[in-house]
């Protein structure tokens, strides 16, 4: 089975038979980090722009150290041994070790062997994350997946019965980090607390530059869908489930729920990349108690960046942008007190500025301290919802006609870019 999803991206095949299997997993006893107040040792496995952001943070932010690498490319693995060999040398480290450094299509597999590592970080592209989030956790790691965690229903209903399977015995976390953010957390608990009374509707949006990539003159066309994978929609889901998931993710916690209906439309008008994904969604999400969402976002040319959800009810309405404003306006009024920033990166690199300051070493600290104290935290049933819910509003846009929750649990539809990675070896 691994074999087949090695060779040819078989998945469709391994999901029905993975659902039909169990998961062999070790005891939490026989994990280094759940000692508590011991080092807690990872390893990443895909080494390009967001792993290195996210793996340096879990450096600075928690104390865990980086001990393994995995990458299907050679040059993206030795760029991310350097960045971290250099990073933790001022901490006193070592070197990783040459063995713990893993390539190739069959690198996944060696790096969640090593009996080194406590938790492994995936920020492979996201059509991989079912199968590795499946072979980490049945090798007994924690593991932190990068959103989505998956990018087709199947997919995600493969990733909740992943969850399932693990429950209380490993920590699962999934990368919506703004739901650790401060200032985002007391908003959403205001919400929460009825400050907004009954509430009728939102607006929810995200807008960014394309993201650009290197030519790779040498490389082949299938080598060069890999890299840049972010302009690839059967590898990254398109841009609604891949990055504008994390606006949808936060109407998902305020609302407490997840939509019942979308309507929309895409385009792709002004992108000019070798790829395939759109370049805008306008979808109208339908809530529980008929609570309609409009959604937009853009991902093309170099706009200024803006992120945020905003909710209006009977007795006020609430701002929330990635940047700064985030308040609450109306009777029960409310403000963060955050100021501008200027800081326009967010959406590439991982950076945020004002609203998000914490968001990150929050969330990466929280899930050091689940393993560390033995209090396992399982996020596999959220991380599907929201990929669902971006999917729901994808799917409908795609259809150009609505799509009920419920019809969408039904999609047999399995994205596959038929790559076959042997050739990587």
């Amino acid at each position: 089975m691994t074999d087949q999803i090695n060779s040819k991206f078989g998945r469709r095949e391994f999901l029905g038979a993975a659902a039909m299997a169990g998961f062999t997993i070790l005891r939490p006893q026989t994990v280094r980090g759940a000692t508590a107040n011991s080092q807690v040792r990872f390893g990443i496995l895909g080494c390009g722009g967001r792993g290195t952001a996210v793996g340096t943070g879990f450096v600075e932010n928690t104390g865990a150290r980086v001990i393994a690498l995995a990458d299907l490319f050679p040059d993206q693995l030795e760029k991310g041994r350097k960045h971290f060999d250099d990073l933790q040398a001022g901490m006193g480290y070592t070197p990783i070790d040459a063995s713990q450094l893993f390539k190739g299509p069959n690198a996944y597999q060696e790096l969640v062997a090593s009996k080194e590592v406590d938790f492994i970080l995936i920020t492979t592209p996201p059509y991989f994350h079912p199968h590795h989030l499946e072979t980490v956790v049945a090798a007994g790691k924690h593991v932190y997946c990068e959103k989505p965690v998956a990018i087709d229903v199947p997919g995600a209903h493969h990733v909740i019965h992943i969850g399932e399977s693990v429950q209380g015995k490993l920590s699962l976390a999934v990368g919506f980090q703004i739901r650790m953010a401060p200032p985002m957390v007391e908003l959403t608990q205001r919400i929460h607390d009825g400050a907004l009374g009954k509430i009728a509707s939102g607006l929810a949006y995200y807008y960014c530059a394309h993201i650009d990539r290197p030519e790779w003159p040498d490389a082949s066309p299938e080598e060069k869908r890999l890299r840049n994978w972010v302009w690839d929609r059967e590898i990254s889901g398109d841009i609604i489930v891949e990055q504008n998931i994390h606006v949808i993710d936060m109407c998902n916690w305020m609302l407490q729920g997840h939509p019942v209906k979308a309507e929309g439309f895409c385009g792709r008008k002004v992108r000019t990349d070798s790829g395939d994904c759109k370049d805008n969604f306008n979808v109208v999400f339908t809530y529980p108690d008929d609570v309609q969402i409009s959604f937009g976002s853009g991902q093309f040319g170099h706009p200024t960046f803006d992120a945020a959800v905003q909710l209006y009810g009977a007795e006020g309405s609430s701002t929330a942008h990635y940047d700064w404003h985030v308040n609450i306006a109306g009777k029960n009024a409310w403000d963060a007190g955050l100021k501008p920033s200027g800081v326009e990166e967010f959406s590439v690199a991982g950076k945020f500025r004002g609203a998000l300051d914490q968001a990150d070493s929050e969330k990466q600290k929280a899930f050091v301290a689940s393993i560390t104290s033995g209090q396992f935290l399982n996020q596999a049933a959220l991380g599907a919802e929201s990929a669902m819910s971006a999917m729901l509003g994808r799917n409908a846009a795609y259809a150009g006609k609505p799509i009920t929750w419920e019809e969408l649990q039904k999609s047999k539809e399995v994205f596959n870019p038929k790559i076959d990675i042997t050739k990587f070896a």
